[in-house]
């Protein structure tokens, strides 16, 4: 990497010879910097039809209880949609959160331990997630006894 040289001890400036190398690091960085862009919008569309399915379309956060989400998850349609939902939120937050630890960590040990806090935290939180979504009994039997709803297939 060349290192710039300056000009004059009096004006402080750069010569303008100086040049970047390429290098692996730069195309991750350049990556992760167009995923925040991409998926912030991706998130913002999503994030909207979410809350208006949820909040405006029926009747407000009245409605929003266990069978709610039941009869909701009930569709593979809205299981995608929130899984795809958690995954971008969760990895761009970590993308996020991972800027700033390069940002403000001074000491390589520190930065690298709070990398592996975020993610293992992160790693844990979308398998959580992604099992819960599709584990998820939007019919259950409790005691022997079906509890059937509307949005259950009759047996």
């Amino acid at each position: 990497m060349a290192v710039p040289t300056v000009e004059s001890p009096r004006s402080g400036r750069v010569s303008p010879g100086y040049s970047r190398t390429r290098s692996s690091r730069g195309n991750f960085e350049m990556g992760a910097w167009l995923f925040m862009r991409l998926s912030g919008v991706v998130l913002v569309v999503m994030i909207f039809v979410h809350l208006w399915t949820s909040l405006v379309a029926g009747d407000g956060i009245s409605q929003v209880d266990f069978g709610f989400v039941a009869g909701k998850w009930a569709s593979p349609v809205w299981q995608v949609w929130d899984l795809v939902m958690l995954w971008l939120a969760m990895l761009h937050g970590t993308n996020g959160v991972r800027t700033i630890i390069n940002d403000y960590a001074e000491k390589n040990s520190t930065r690298m331990w709070l990398k592996g806090v975020l993610y293992t935290a992160t790693v844990v939180i979308i398998l959580l997630g992604t099992l819960v979504i599709f584990t998820f009994d939007p019919c259950p039997v409790i005691d022997g006894v079906a509890h059937v709803a509307s949005y259950c297939p009759t047996a």
